[in-house]
């Protein structure tokens, strides 16, 4: 098993900036992929960024690309999303998520997941 905790979100104005970070227990955080995805309301749950195990491949959805940043540190166990210029589109819950190589940028592909941290950007 593997506990994520996510912590950061919160109320920015558009344009802001805001950090989330995702704190990982259980089993050796170097053997998973980790990813981000977020859920607006009334939507689907969304892709929004991975980085495999040693932070050498990272992807990014489409959306995202230029504005945010996914970064790990596998010493401390933590897998962050920098996420710059902020628009009330990107308005959701943030979920991190795990998964053993390779990841797959799909809600149904992810074995890990924890409890979100909401973001909300007001315009």
């Amino acid at each position: 098993q593997v506990q994520l905790k996510e912590s950061g979100g919160g109320l920015v104005q558009a344009g802001g900036s805001l950090r989330l970070s995702c704190a990982a227990s259980g089993r050796t955080f170097s053997n998973y992929a980790m990813g981000w995805f977020r859920q607006a309301p009334g939507k689907e749950r969304e892709f929004v960024a991975a980085i495999n195990w040693n932070g050498d491949r990272i992807y990014y959805a489409g959306s995202v690309k230029g504005r945010f940043t996914i970064s790990r540190d596998n010493a401390k166990n933590t897998v962050s999303l920098q996420m710059n210029s902020l628009k009330p589109e990107d308005t959701a819950v943030y979920y991190c998520a795990a998964d053993r190589e390779p990841f797959k940028p799909s809600v149904a592909g992810i074995t890990y997941w924890g409890q979100g941290t909401q973001v909300t950007v007001s315009s």
